[in-house]
């Protein structure tokens, strides 16, 4: 490899890092919260039986059940980008962003559900461990970047003088 060539793939890859990083971002940020809302909504009756029966599937049931909102939120995100191309692009990019949430909140209840069930499928079980490695690892370098603590900097220093007028 040319120099050229290895600055550009040090550049492409470091590009491809921070744009997984951000989606990773994003699914972490919202994955605590929509969790607890939606277990809040499951602690109703009639989705408490629903989720009882989830619980008790066996392995392949529950990743069968758990994989089901990405199939089903296909067609809504194929929507969203034809309103895209014909020019609704607001439009378009509030449904990918509600599917993406109410995805999100779907698929966090789901996994906390059929967890126990999926991790008893060997492969299944491997591949989830070396994601959340992966992932850590993703985190850890977004961490350790300048962008991130320049702006967790920025946040604290926010935070602060919100605090200090309040106390005025």
């Amino acid at each position: 490899m040319t120099r050229v060539s290895k600055l550009l793939w040090q550049l492409l890859r470091s590009v491809f890092r921070a744009v997984l990083a951000l989606l990773i971002l994003f699914e972490e940020w919202g994955w605590a919260p929509l969790s607890r809302l939606m277990a809040r909504i499951g602690n109703l009756p009639v989705f408490r039986q629903i989720e009882a029966v989830i619980q008790r599937l066996p392995p392949y049931a529950a990743l069968g059940l758990f994989l089901l909102p990405t199939v089903l939120l296909l067609p809504v995100k194929l929507l969203a980008l034809w309103l895209i191309s014909i020019g609704r692009a607001k439009l378009g990019l509030l449904v990918i962003v509600g599917a993406k949430v109410i995805g999100t909140a779907i698929v966090a209840r789901l996994f906390a559900l059929t967890q126990p069930a999926l991790m008893r499928l060997t492969w299944f079980a491997r591949l989830y461990a070396r994601w959340t490695d992966w992932k850590a690892q993703l985190l850890a370098w977004v961490h350790a970047s300048a962008a991130w603590r320049w702006g967790r900097a920025f946040k604290l220093k926010v935070r602060r003088l919100f605090r200090r007028r309040r106390v005025e």
